[in-house]
C-alpha cells in the first residue's frame, strides 16, 4: 500500500501534542483561499512511498526520539484515507497516538463516508476539522489557523487538553537542510513568515 507525500518529519514539537512524527500528504481537493501550503495541492507532486517504509521510519523515531505519536496533515489527508487509516492502525497497535487534520468537517465526512473515511476517523485520537478561512484568521489557539476550525477528541488520549488549549502557544521550527534550503513548519501568519525570511536573508548577505 502506498501514500503520496509532500514531506515527512521524524521529529517535530509544533505539529500537535508532545514530540511527534509528521506526514504532510501531497494532493488536496479543497483548495482553501489563502492556504499557507498551496504547493501541496497537486496530486501529481511530491513522492510516492510505501506505508511500510513510513512505519519503519516512525518506529525508528519512537525509539530514538521518544515520540508519542504521528500527525497527518496536508494537503488533504482524507483524499488518501485508505492508506493513512492502515498506517494509523499499525501505529496505534504499538502505542502511538494519531492526530489528523482535514479541510472537511466531521459532519461531512460521516455523511458522505467515502472509502476509508470512517476507518481514518476510527484510528484518530485528536481530529481538527474545517477549511482554513482567510477572513477568519485566528492564531490564538494551537495548530489551527482560523476561528471556524474545531478540535474533536475522538478518544480519551488527549482529553486532558480540552480545557487547556488557550495555554498552548503556537510555535515554528526552522531547519537548514543539507542542500542549503531553509524549511519552516508550525503555525504563523504569512506576514510573520515573510518578515522572518527577510531577516534571515539580510543576515546571510551581511
Amino acid at each position: 500500500m502506498e501514500l503520496r507525500i509532500h514531506r515527512f518529519l521524524p521529529l517535530t514539537q509544533v505539529e500537535g501534542p508532545g514530540k511527534r512524527a509528521c506526514i504532510w500528504v501531497q494532493g488536496c481537493s479543497i483548495h482553501c483561499k489563502g492556504c499557507g501550503v498551496p504547493w501541496t495541492w497537486s496530486k501529481m507532486g511530491g513522492k510516492v512511498v510505501k506505508i511500510e517504509e513510513l512505519y519503519e521510519e516512525i518506529i525508528k523515531s519512537q525509539k530514538e526520539n521518544q515520540i508519542e505519536g504521528v500527525t497527518f496533515m496536508g494537503g488533504e489527508p482524507f483524499d488518501q484515507a485508505v492508506s493513512l487509516a492502515e498506517l494509523g492502525k499499525q501505529l496505534k497497535a504499538v502505542g502511538l497516538s494519531v492526530m489528523t487534520f482535514s479541510g472537511y468537517t466531521i459532519e461531512n465526512l460521516k455523511e458522505v463516508n467515502r472509502e476509508g473515511w470512517s476507518d481514518l476517523l476510527s484510528v484518530t485520537d485528536l481530529f481538527i476539522d474545517g477549511p482554513f478561512v482567510k477572513e477568519r484568521l485566528d492564531l490564538s489557539r494551537p495548530w489551527v489557523g482560523s476561528s471556524n476550525q474545531r478540535y474533536h477528541f475522538l478518544t480519551d488520549r488527549y482529553i486532558n487538553l480540552k480545557n487547556e488549549l488557550s495555554e498552548i502557544p503556537n510555535r515554528i521550527e526552522v531547519r537548514l537542510e543539507n542542500n542549503g534550503e531553509i524549511r519552516i513548519n508550525g503555525m504563523a501568519t504569512q506576514e510573520t513568515l515573510q518578515m522572518f525570511m527577510q531577516d534571515i536573508a539580510q543576515k546571510i548577505n551581511r
